[in-house]
């Protein structure tokens, strides 16, 4: 079949075994990707030197596999736009980090996540976690004076911010839910995009590896959509192209919650060892979704 130009891709992270979740939305993303005679990539999100396991990057893509969800490039299989790991990737965020400073929409934070939860009637977003105060932002109470920033990621003990535009309206078109706006400052605040241990946030790694893989459609989990949101500002800020959006339902558990990788019942590997076939995970995965409110969340 000829290349149709779209370009999807499977992103995930080996902190764990796959689980429900993952089955349904990688699905979604090769079925999608297929239906339009595009490209998939494989990309292995392994930023995280903590977390990320070799064990868990094999089982993910013998999972996959196992699931019938194959791609056309990635890690072992070649492809233009390599490497497909992620930790093999840092020059570029770092040079997307360096982007984003000369243009004075990044700033070196201090401030722990514990400052932020002890933060006294501190609001929160949507995902649970505290919207940064401002402390360190630029005239702020705890900022570093301009002459004293570090010149680059990952010195001084400090972790790096976006800064937003507070009651700036961020709007994007999903796939599956429509239309979708959020505000900055009342949804999400200043943004971590590079840690203080020395690692590239999520949002501008995934910001910098679409963009730079030509992925016309991102399809991930609703959980990530104010991650969306948060990522529009970075690939303006960068002057890239913002590809297309697609949002999958959420996966629970007995109890009603989102699954999460320590959901070891629920993992893939669990399952294909109780003896499930492929086409049982995914009846099992459509029958557990979590019933979405209707609200802009």
């Amino acid at each position: 079949m000829p290349d149709s130009g779209y370009r999807g891709r499977l992103a995930p992270t080996p902190t764990g075994r796959l689980h429900l979740g993952h089955a349904l939305t990688f699905r979604v993303a090769h079925d999608r990707c297929r239906e339009k005679n595009g490209v998939l990539i494989y990309r292995n999100e392994d930023l995280d030197p903590d977390r990320c396991r070799p064990e868990f990057i094999t089982a993910a893509m013998d999972d996959l596999r196992w699931l019938g969800i194959d791609w056309d490039e990635g890690p072992g299989g070649g492809g233009r736009f390599g490497p497909y790991d992620q930790s093999a990737r840092l020059d570029r965020y770092r040079e997307a980090w360096e982007t984003l400073r000369l243009r004075n929409v990044i700033y070196p934070c201090r401030c722990s996540r514990r400052d932020l939860q002890e933060a006294a009637r501190a609001p929160h977003e949507a995902g649970g976690e505290a919207i940064y105060p401002g402390t360190c932002r630029p005239g702020g109470s705890g900022a570093l004076a301009a002459v004293d920033w570090p010149i680059n990621a990952g010195q001084g003990g400090v972790c790096w911010r976006f800064r937003v535009i507070d009651g700036q309206d961020l709007s994007f078109e999903d796939g599956r839910l429509g239309s979708r706006t959020y505000q900055a400052g009342r949804d999400f605040g200043d943004f971590v995009i590079w840690r203080r241990d020395d690692v590239p946030a999520y949002e501008l790694a995934v910001v910098v590896d679409d963009a730079a893989m030509k992925v016309t459609e991102v399809v991930r989990g609703a959980d990530l959509l104010l991650s969306t949101a948060r990522q529009c500002l970075l690939y303006r800020a960068l002057g890239l192209a913002l590809p297309a959006f697609h949002h999958t339902p959420l996966v629970g558990g007995p109890d009603g919650r989102r699954l999460a990788k320590r959901d070891q019942a629920a993992s893939i590997g669990s399952l294909r060892d109780r003896g499930l076939s492929p086409d049982e995970v995914f009846v099992m995965a459509r029958n557990s979704l979590i019933i979405e409110s209707d609200t802009n969340e």
